[in-house]
């Protein structure tokens, strides 16, 4: 056998093993520190670890039961191979060849039998579970009907039974069941609450259907789970929670004409441009079209183009360059000057319920 220095190729490579194993001690601590951060990473309404409603309370349970099977799993193999390793060893001057086992039926029988029994016990409530949230409640009078269309890269929400149309965000009272039907109109998304619920995707041409209730007043962070376009992950909305109460005075609210604005002269303006060139795509009042998000109480919402903190500077960075906030999607820049960024503006923050 060749040397190295005066030592055997088996002693040098031990050595560059034991090297090697030395670098990576010093990352296990780091690695460590890294994992147990970044496990509080993140925000509590966008988790599905911290369920706000039914849905995401039984579907939490399938994680936690499917993550205590395959924890004991790991466990026993991990306990039984440690096991195996020290009893069955290579003990010193121990020569010929270890006692060969061709098969024991029991073992075989047990290590059959416990992984069917588990599957029997994960697949009950998962088959039950999804059968209670498939389960249509359309046709029950103390429901919530709403139509979720998806768009390259924002939410249209409409509420058939109430008359309300809204985009961006979706007001729903607690304790009541929210029946959602959903497609979209382009391609692909998908429709995702964390803390109500799991996705379903929306599909064009196709209508999903799926149900979500809220436990408490609050407001959820929706995202689109499906990758759609430039912009899908700025593809965000909102969930408000209210109370029954708060739901029906704000449905009143919807159904009413918006406030006069402060400076009419200057909201005149805007108005007047708004119906030159914006009322083609962008509905207000149930007049103008449908290819955008409909704007009849966008001086109420909380977010601009569903990303943005609703301020006017925020407004006047969407209106003078869309494209540069929310890349591909469909609102062309339209070369503003001031004078009609603050028209609009004026008329666009003050369309209030």
């Amino acid at each position: 056998m060749g040397t190295h220095e005066g030592k055997s190729i088996k002693e040098a490579g031990f050595e560059c093993l034991m090297i090697q194993w030395q670098h990576v001690k010093r990352l296990i601590p780091l690695i460590g520190v890294m994992m147990l951060t970044l496990t509080g990473c993140g925000k509590p309404y966008l988790s599905a670890l911290d369920p706000k409603g039914p849905v995401a309370e039984m579907q939490l349970s399938l994680i936690k039961l499917s993550l205590y099977i395959m924890i004991g799993v790991v466990l026993v193999v991990a306990i039984i191979f440690t096991y195996v390793l020290i009893r069955y060893r290579k003990r010193p001057n121990q020569d010929g060849i270890p006692e060969q086992v061709e098969g024991s039926a029991k073992l075989e029988i047990l290590w059959t039998v416990i992984p069917i029994i588990l599957l029997i016990i994960l697949a009950v409530p998962m088959v039950s579970q999804t059968f209670t949230l498939a389960k249509d409640y359309s046709g029950e009078s103390d429901t919530v009907r709403v139509k979720v269309i998806a768009h390259q890269f924002w939410w249209e929400f409409e509420y058939p039974d109430l008359g309300i149309k809204t985009a961006q965000e979706l007001y729903i009272p607690t304790g009541k069941k929210i029946q959602f039907e959903i497609t979209s109109a382009d391609v692909i998304h998908a429709f995702w609450v964390p803390a109500l619920g799991g996705k379903i995707d929306a599909n064009p041409g196709m209508v999903n259907k799926m149900w979500l209730e809220a436990d408490e007043p609050g407001v959820y962070q929706g995202r689109c789970a499906e990758l759609c376009g430039a912009s899908h992950a700025l593809m965000d909305f909102s969930v408000i929670a209210v109370s029954s109460g708060e739901f029906e005075d704000w449905v009143k609210e919807m159904k009413t004409p918006p406030t006069e604005t402060v400076d009419a002269d200057l909201a005149k303006q805007g108005e007047e441009f708004f119906n030159q060139s914006c009322i083609t795509c962008h509905a207000v009042n149930g007049t103008g079209g449908n290819f955008g998000p409909d704007l009849s109480t966008f001086g109420d919402r909380q977010k601009i183009a569903g990303i943005l903190e609703f301020n006017e500077e925020n407004l006047e960075r969407w209106l003078k360059d869309p494209q540069g906030v929310k890349p591909g999607n469909k609102m062309p820049n339209l070369n503003l000057n001031d004078e009609q960024i603050s028209g609009l503006v004026e008329y666009l923050v003050n369309l209030k319920r």
